[in-house]
């Protein structure tokens, strides 16, 4: 099982090729994800890389931390498994909404 490490600091011009790339010196790359804001599509200036072995992604965060790169520092780590999503959203509810329209 490799070893998936978060990448902050990525410039906003980052593309998936790239951080293959720029990775990809360090040992084999199984996927490089430069996450996106949903609704305008453009980088959100961070992203996640699979590293093939824990002694690769080591490596990398060796190399990579701290060093810049498109004018910007990297942040490179261990990434932290996501947190469960509780349902929530949508609307609060709750109260009477009374029946009588307003008009008294």
């Amino acid at each position: 099982m490799g070893s998936k490490l978060y990448v902050g600091g990525l410039p906003y011009s980052a593309t998936q090729v790239e951080l293959t790339d720029l990775f990809s010196a360090h040992g084999t790359v199984q996927s490089a994800n430069v996450i996106s804001d949903k609704f305008t599509g453009q980088s959100r200036g961070f992203g996640f890389v699979e590293m093939s072995s824990n002694e690769e992604a080591q490596a990398a965060i060796s190399a990579l931390n701290s060093t810049e790169f498109g004018g910007r520092t990297l942040t490179v780590n261990e990434a932290k498994p996501q947190a469960p999503r509780t349902g929530g959203g949508g609307y609060g509810g709750g109260g009477d909404r009374g029946g009588r329209g307003g008009r008294f």
